[in-house]
């Protein structure tokens, strides 16, 4: 999109091209998406994993890689450290397990890529040298206008969708209801996906590809800026993904922006006390959670069961039956600390944005004086205009009356 576009919005301070992908009028689109490749190859060869080839990035890579090795051995050493909102999301995990008496230590990935620029989570949605890519999630094609991704489910259903992880906030009765010791399973599950979805589609037509989890920051509006009264302010949201399922990542950001690398102090929420609400958001992508057995994740047999989770199918008769039918679901951990990690067992694109303004919503209700609306709805109240001024003599300011001016415009 032109850069001349984004005068006629806010942009809260996010950077046109980085953030927004808001080309300079000057820009040439093609040289653009032909720097992204650049970009990407060099973000694989830091993080270690294999590059496409290109001719004309050769002397690039002569120059670049010394200095890339250095990299490497500095985040090797330094991989014990997560990056500070990596760490609120663990602290945040692991002191809801503690409290639920649930002996298990849960991390997020610690190998990635992180799409720290606008567009790159796209081109990495297709092949270097190819224009097509398929697995058995979604196929995705290179078009004349852009790019075609078709998930392998394509629509969403809401029934037995939710599930709520128990022990935080009050659990609505057509959520369901699930102990934390199986949310920590799930999870678990959800940080250990196959090799095929691991592999990134950029690589994906090279004899060695690359398999790594891929990471996108979001830090999207909870509070527009009131002028006088208090600045803008925003939430974080931290996505991950199997590297096959980037093009959910390209969606998201292509709605949200892109907040660069959260590494980087300059991109810390937490370091930004000026617009930070204080609230975390953590979206996980595990289509492989759909595979695995109620008993084998620790849900009771139905005889054990309380009502509750008869009622939710949260407990199993067969040792066969499979964790919510086999069908996709999310399953949120939340409470008023402020955090809310949820874990998706889909590639549905409607899955991630409605996930982003679920935490939304879930910011605006802990920080109050604001509102967030996302069902497509409106509050409408009807007004009425009963003018500025009123006064109880008849006659006006020149004197006339209303036969006067009946007289004098007869002829009307």
């Amino acid at each position: 999109m032109p850069a001349q576009l984004s005068s006629l919005i806010n942009l809260y301070g996010m950077d046109e091209e980085r953030a927004l992908g808001f080309l300079k009028s000057d820009t040439n689109p093609a040289e653009y998406e032909q720097r992204l490749i650049k970009h990407a190859n060099l973000q694989l060869r830091a993080a270690g994993l294999p590059s496409v080839p290109l001719p004309d990035n050769e002397d690039l890579y002569d120059i670049a890689d010394s200095l890339l090795e250095n990299y490497r051995e500095k985040a090797r050493q330094l991989q014990a450290t997560p990056t500070p909102v990596d760490l609120r999301i663990e602290n945040f995990l692991n002191d809801y397990m503690r409290d639920a008496n649930v002996d298990v230590h849960l991390q997020l990935p610690d190998q990635f890529v992180t799409l720290d620029r606008h567009g790159m989570g796209r081109v990495l949605s297709l092949p270097a040298n190819g224009n097509s890519y398929q697995n058995s999630l979604l196929q995705s094609f290179r078009v004349k206008n852009g790019v075609l991704h078709n998930p392998r489910h394509d629509r969403r259903t809401t029934k037995g969708t939710f599930h709520v992880v128990e022990g935080g906030l009050p659990i609505a009765g057509d959520k369901k209801a699930v102990p934390p010791a199986v949310f920590a399973k799930l999870f678990q599950i959800a940080m250990t996906p196959p090799d095929e979805y691991l592999e990134l589609p950029f690589t994906s037509n090279l004899p060695k590809k690359a398999r790594t989890f891929v990471s996108l920051y979001l830090r999207p509006l909870v509070c527009p800026e009131v002028h006088g009264v208090t600045s803008h302010k925003s939430m974080e949201v931290r996505f991950f993904a199997p590297g096959s399922l980037v093009s959910n990542l390209d969606f998201v950001e292509s709605i949200f922006g892109n907040a660069g690398d959260p590494l980087l102090p300059v991109n810390d929420a937490g370091l930004d006390v000026e617009h930070w609400t204080g609230h975390t958001g953590c979206v996980v992508l595990a289509p492989q959670m759909l595979n695995f057995t109620k008993k084998g994740l620790g849900l009771p047999n139905v005889k054990d069961a309380t009502d509750r989770q008869k009622r939710d199918k949260m407990c199993w008769s067969t040792e066969d039956e499979l964790y919510n039918d086999g069908l996709p679901f999310k399953i949120t951990c939340r409470d008023r600390r402020g955090v809310v990690v949820t874990l998706i067992a889909d590639n549905y694109f409607g899955y991630c944005k409605k996930e982003v303004k679920t935490q939304l919503s879930y910011a605006t209700n802990l920080y109050g004086n604001v509102e967030e609306e996302h069902a497509g709805g409106a509050i409408a109240f009807r007004s009425y205009s009963l003018g500025e001024s009123f006064q109880a003599n008849s006659v006006q300011y020149n004197g006339q009356t209303f036969q006067d001016v009946v007289a004098n415009y007869s002829q009307f």
